[in-house]
């Protein structure tokens, strides 16, 4: 790695990278809740044994975060940057060419491996090259928002427009394209490694480190878990209780999932703001003890109500993950941040990996999503009970004039 970012090099070109990458992170993995619906009718399967096999892919998208991590730190961001978008790419072609369950099952992952690398190195390389935090991964958060929002309504119209198995092609085939661009910048200078923050800030005291990361292992846990159940289900949620809008087809559903996360893609880049502006522990506190009831309501609705109830619910979920990143980093030594993030991700992602199982079995045995609601509801309420024991942190921009200040820089 170099000491600093080279003049010929652009921040703002590794950020605009990072987004995009942050997009297909969750476009790619995001497409077979959709297609699974179509599915259903073509291999004859239930929905809970379609579901599962997304399994071994929503593990591997977070249990191999922490060795790429370590890659991203120790290697090169750059380099593991170009092999995440390549390597998903590619494996999101071949599931689409899989002739069998088990072979879209590995497909997935497949892409699940290569997809893990986003999130450790992507956000590691952003928070190195951002002037300011917050709003950089607020920024950030409404890429990987987008590509959430897209995911459903690309699969939905390939799926009907096309085949399933061109919801999987031509989305690969666009991220290939992306790695040979980043590829290219990269030999010519105009993206590099950096071991060093554009805006540096004081090291924490090693117990406030070990505090937060410990306190953060739980919160994260469950906030992957919640978002990670709500995503899965949303795309059959909306087929049965908003059927009359949806007419129960992959292609409207896919629209109304997309319409959700689009709305609530600003929640990220709000979220960032506040994070720079007020204590990022008050934030995150404050987000969940709003979503909790959300969730537990939703349990009871159905049609318009329950398309409102799922975009506050989305709204609120993603706009706290800029303070959870951001506290990540704050209490995180600089050079062991691209690690720190791998953790978080094996927790975040690999634990929520026990989504897929609980919310195909919940719907098998109960018939629907009821009990599913109330269990995430529970748990958004732990999240922001364990949160008010996090450690004071202070705003990464302490005031409206350093931010104005400091905004061209990014």
């Amino acid at each position: 790695m170099t000491p600093a970012i080279p003049v010929s090099a652009s921040p703002q070109l590794a950020q605009a990278f990072s987004n995009v990458g942050h997009a297909y992170s969750h476009l790619l993995t995001m497409l077979f809740p959709t297609v699974v619906i179509a599915l259903e009718r073509i291999w004859g399967l239930s929905y809970g044994d379609l579901i599962a096999l997304m399994l071994a892919g929503q593990i591997l998208f977070g249990a191999a975060a922490l060795p790429a991590g370590w890659l991203g730190d120790r290697w090169s961001a750059v380099g593991m940057m170009v092999v995440y978008f390549i390597g998903t790419g590619a494996a999101t072609v071949a599931t689409g060419l899989a002739r069998s369950p088990i072979e879209v099952a590995i497909g997935l992952g497949a892409i699940g491996l290569f997809a893990s690398i986003y999130h450790p190195v992507g956000m590691a390389w952003l928070v190195r090259t951002a002037v300011n935090r917050g709003r950089a991964l607020g920024v950030n958060g409404v890429y990987g928002a987008v590509g959430i929002a897209l995911g459903p309504f690309v699969a939905g119209a390939l799926t009907d427009m096309i085949s399933w198995r061109a919801a999987f092609v031509v989305p690969g085939l666009t991220a290939v394209a992306v790695g040979i661009g980043l590829l290219v910048c990269a030999r010519k200078g105009l993206v590099v490694d950096t071991a060093r923050d554009v805006r540096p800030t004081p090291e924490p005291s090693q117990g406030d480190a070990v505090r937060a990361f410990v306190l953060l292992t739980f919160t994260m846990t469950l906030v992957g878990l919640i978002g990670s159940s709500f995503m899965i289900m949303l795309p059959k949620l909306f087929a049965e209780r908003l059927s009359d809008i949806t007419d129960g087809g992959a292609l409207g559903t896919g629209a109304l999932v997309t319409l959700v996360y689009l709305f609530a893609a600003s929640a990220q880049y709000f979220g960032g703001r506040l994070a720079d502006r007020y204590a990022m522990k008050h934030v995150y506190v404050v987000a969940f003890l709003i979503q909790a009831p959300v969730l537990a309501g939703a349990a009871y609705l159905e049609s318009w109500p329950l398309l409102f109830v799922a975009v506050a619910m989305v709204f609120v979920n993603v706009g706290a993950l800029p303070s959870e990143n951001g506290m990540l980093a704050h209490f995180t030594p600089g050079n062991w941040r691209g690690t720190a993030y791998g953790a978080k991700f094996v927790l975040a992602i690999g634990v929520a990996a026990a989504s897929v199982p609980l919310v195909g079995q919940i719907y098998d045995r109960t018939g629907g999503f009821f009990w599913l609601f109330i269990l995430l509801g529970i748990g958004a309420g732990l999240v922001a009970l364990i949160g008010m024991f996090l450690p004071n942190d202070k705003p990464s921009v302490p005031s409206r004039t350093v931010a104005a200040d400091a905004q061209p820089a990014e």
